[in-house]
Parts: C-alpha cells; structure tokens; sequence
C-alpha cells in the first residue's frame, strides 16, 4: 500500500490528476440524476421498510452484515458508519448485494453514496479506499454470482458520479468526519423492468482509484478496496407478497400421465388438430 499512497498523493496534486479526473467526470453529465435537496422526496417514499433484511446477503463484504448495514434510513443517508468495504487485504474490489423485499414493490430510483473517489486517512497511505464507479442493477434474479453477473447484460447499469460531484460536500472535514454531503438519486430505466419488483442485485465491479490508475496507465498500481456508504431505494409497495411455490417439472411429457378423462371406460383419447 506504500506505493499507492504516493502514486495517488501525486495524483492527487498533480494537473495531470486534475485532467484524467475531470475527462472521466465530464463525460458523466448532470441529467439522469437528481439531488436530493432538488425536490421534496418526488421520487416517491423510501423502500427501507419493505426489505428484508434477514435475507439481505453481500459477496466480499469485509465484515459479516456489512452490506445489510448500509441499508439505512433515509435520515441517516449522509451518515459514513457503518460502512460497506471490499477486504483489504485482497484484490479483489467487486461486491455483489441481493436485496429481497417482503412484498413486490415499484422501484423508481436508487441512491449509491461512498465516501470519496480516493480516501486516505493516513499520511502512509494504508487502509485508502474509493467510491464504486459502476453499478449493475438485476430485477428478480436469485441465482447471480459474481460470474454470472459480469456476463449477463443488466437491467440497468449506471455510472455513478464520484462523492466530489455534491456542491453540499464538505470539504476540509479530515479523516475523523463522520457526515458527508447530499446524495443522488438515479432513476432506473428502464421502468418496466423495476415494476414489481421482489428483489434486486447489486454488482459494483469496479471504483474510481482503478479508473483512475487505468487512466494514468499504471498497471501496477496497488488494489485499493471499494467502500460504500449507503444504498436507499425510493417508490411504492404493490401490496403483492412474495411466497414460496413448490412446483414439479417435467424433462419429457408421459403420455400415461395426462390420460384423457372416461378413457378407462372406452372413450377414445383426443389425437389433437393437424
């Protein structure tokens, strides 16, 4: 970690810094999004009470309950603990939630916040950490692994604006901070998809830091774990519960089995239309 803290301390000072990071910004423009102080909750009202958070689950999470933990209310949204961090002692930055809910709901928008694009609390570099930079959003699907959801196209795949993108961030609040600034709310389109919802996940294959050192060309740069410090949905319940169905599939029809009716006592069996 020693050589990342001055690989992104240069970065950091650096014009260059300044250029990679405003390419990669300005080509994320301020529309399909919105503010959180730009409206009064007109997205709809948050979906916190209807998840399920016993069955809220995170790959790679650095602690157990990390990624349920994240979920908060939406009062809390500004709030940078708990947080949700890939290991840090590992390569590995992608963190894949599932997020089941207790009845199907319609998901107007989601809110992603980390703490900064590149976060470092120590002079020497250790325990950085930076903001997720993509996020990909699947609808109903229980069976995802990380595998599994690189490959498959997503229902949404948003780019996420880095924290530094809030007019209201505070700047100057050191380490021991424990507020951010405003939040943003990204629609997810496209709406059908997010209808009737009954559970979503969450793949962040990616953060800023590596962006950014892919964008400098430093291939050896240090891994700096992914953080995130919340994650909110808004919208609306349908009222519609989810259940478990027990349901038998057959590979191959057996004609014995769907016998017609009356055939045991001479009528003839339907050959069908041709």
């Amino acid at each position: 970690m020693f050589s990342t803290f001055f690989l992104f301390h240069h970065l950091l000072h650096s014009n260059l810094f300044k250029h990679t990071f405003e390419h990669i910004t300005n080509t994320m423009t301020c529309t399909g999004h919105s503010h959180d102080h730009d409206h009064e909750d007109q997205l709809g009202l948050s979906l916190l009470t209807y998840i399920d958070l016993p069955q809220v689950y995170c790959l790679n999470e650095h602690r157990e309950n990390a990624g349920s933990n994240i979920l908060k209310p939406y009062t809390e949204r500004l709030s940078l603990e708990p947080n949700l961090r890939s290991p840090p002692d590992d390569d590995d930055i992608e963190l894949l939630m599932h997020i089941p809910f207790t009845e199907a709901v319609s998901i107007k928008s989601i809110c992603i916040s980390g703490r900064a694009s590149i976060f470092q609390p120590n002079e020497d570099g250790t325990d950085a950490t930076s903001a997720p930079f993509t996020c990909k959003v699947f609808a109903n699907r229980t069976d995802l692994d990380f595998e599994t959801a690189r490959e498959l196209d997503a229902d949404a795949t948003i780019e996420l604006l880095p924290p530094e993108h809030l007019v209201e961030v505070q700047t100057g609040g050191g380490p021991d901070q424990d507020q951010g600034g405003g939040t943003l709310d990204f629609p997810l389109r496209p709406a059908s998809k997010f209808k009737m919802a009954s559970s979503v996940t969450l793949l962040f294959g990616d953060n800023y830091a590596q962006k950014l050192a892919e964008a400098e060309g430093n291939d050896d740069a240090d891994v700096v774990p992914t953080e995130i410090t919340y994650v909110g949905f808004k919208g609306t319940g349908t009222s519609v519960k989810r259940v478990a169905v027990e349901c038998v599939y057959e590979s191959r029809g057996m004609k014995k089995d769907h016998k017609t009716p009356g055939a045991e006592f001479g009528a003839k069996e339907s050959k069908g239309f041709y």
